[in-house]
């Protein structure tokens, strides 16, 4: 019976010692420190950068004008006489340049293209930065959900061992049977069975998190530290009107629209003339009494703008594209508001659930657990009702770390859909 006594003592104890102790000296990782080396390090973020950097780049481009045209030409030379210049007056030596000159306006607007389209790579930037952040943390408290499953994994098979013990013990002083010792240790091996998967899931999580951040994929993830709710203080109206101001999204497609504005500009002004202004000099040589005057001539050239068909559909082109940019922002505020909603309610449901488990639940079972040892011991309870109990307290304190984590990992979700982290 002192065996007895001594597995039900360890027992208690089990229930009320911190768990955590591997863990408070261990080393841990810095949330802050993953999220700037994966904004430093990401080469899908890079590349975004030189998109942007890109398109930026055609902004002179489309301002400038063309280049001038140099022209060099022998004029009215005889052909039976190819290399004399003395024989017609009218030979000449002939040097000119033009220049192409569109109608006025049309260089403004083109240049205004190509600063809106570079602008919406800009903050198609910031917005795979919002992604990346998110990524990064929802991936971090994944790692920290599954650190948290495995040390409660850990402590119940102590438990169960000191459960194996208890079984072993009253057996063989004939108070109770060998079904439930075979019961314990099969509980035991199932979870033997839910460590092995997750330490297997500990280790997709990594690579993953390694790859977001750029670096080797089997580089360690420390210990993840222990995380408490962080309450978000903002009404849904005011993470509406963060979103409608700081969403790098909107902003973007906000720059689209003015880039089909200044395109639906562009393509009504096709229906003005482009101009070419030209200037030639032309040397001639004296003949005879024939000084030879030198002479020059300037013109002026501009296309006809008659295919009106084509610049109708130029038209209709800019006016779908303006259209199409305005109805994704619709629909974009659309999809922030109803996110801003569901969020806020999983965030409202997760941070009572995490009260509940913390204050109530939990506490509750723990002393329902300890009660159910007592009354085996003494043969009031059998040993299913004893498992039944252990099984029960350990599901609750696993959806409490879900609970925790899920509402980080929602409260993330917010922060990339309205733009940034939150007060």
């Amino acid at each position: 019976m002192r065996h007895l006594f001594v597995s039900v003592f360890s027992l208690s104890f089990l229930f009320f010692v911190n768990s955590a102790s591997a863990s408070e000296t261990r080393p841990l990782e810095d949330l802050a420190t993953m999220v700037a080396t994966a904004l430093s390090n990401n080469p899908e973020l890079k590349a975004s950068n030189a998109r942007w950097e890109m398109f930026r780049s055609r902004i002179d481009q489309a301002r400038a004008l063309e280049d001038p045209m140099l022209m060099l030409k022998l004029q009215n030379w005889m052909v039976d006489e190819p290399f004399n210049s003395r024989v017609d007056p009218m030979t000449q030596r002939v040097i000119g340049i033009s220049q192409q000159l569109p109608f006025w306006g049309k260089r403004d607007l083109r240049g205004e293209i190509a600063s809106r389209e570079a602008e919406s790579y800009k903050w198609g930037v910031a917005e795979r930065k919002l992604e990346l952040v998110r990524m990064v943390k929802e991936t971090w408290y994944r790692i920290y959900y599954v650190d948290r499953s495995l040390e409660i994994v850990d402590k119940n098979i102590k438990i169960l061992d000191d459960f194996i013990t208890l079984a072993e013990t009253k057996y063989s002083v004939g108070q109770g049977v060998q079904q439930d010792v075979y019961k314990a240790q099969v509980e035991r091996s199932r979870m033997l069975d839910m460590r092995i998967t997750l330490e297997q899931q500990r280790k997709t999580l990594q690579a993953n998190l390694n790859a977001l951040l750029y670096r080797p994929a089997d580089t360690p993830v420390a210990g993840i530290p222990d995380i408490e709710i962080s309450p978000v203080s903002l009404s849904g109206k005011e993470l509406k009107e963060r979103a409608s101001d700081n969403r790098p999204l909107i902003k973007g497609l906000e720059a689209l629209i003015g880039k089909g504005d200044a395109g639906l500009k562009l393509a009504r002004k096709e229906n003005y003339p482009d101009f070419n202004l030209s200037f030639e000099y032309m040397q001639r040589d004296p003949i005879g009494e024939e000084q030879g005057n030198d002479m020059y001539s300037a013109g002026i050239t501009f296309n006809l703008p008659v295919q009106r068909a084509r610049r109708r559909a130029m038209v209709a082109e800019a006016e779908s594209e303006k259209t199409m940019a305005a109805e994704e922002l619709k629909a974009l505020r659309n999809t922030i508001d109803s996110g801003v909603e569901d969020l806020l309610a999983q965030l409202d449901r997760r941070k009572k659930l995490v009260e509940l488990y913390k204050t109530g639940i939990i506490p509750q079972a723990a002393q329902s657990l300890e009660s159910a040892v007592i009354g085996y011991r003494v043969g009031k309870v059998d040993f299913l009702t004893l498992l039944d109990n252990r099984v029960t307290l350990f599901n609750y304190e696993r959806e409490y770390q879900d609970s925790l984590a899920e509402y980080q990992m929602n409260r993330a979700q917010l922060e990339a859909l309205v733009g940034g982290e939150l007060p």
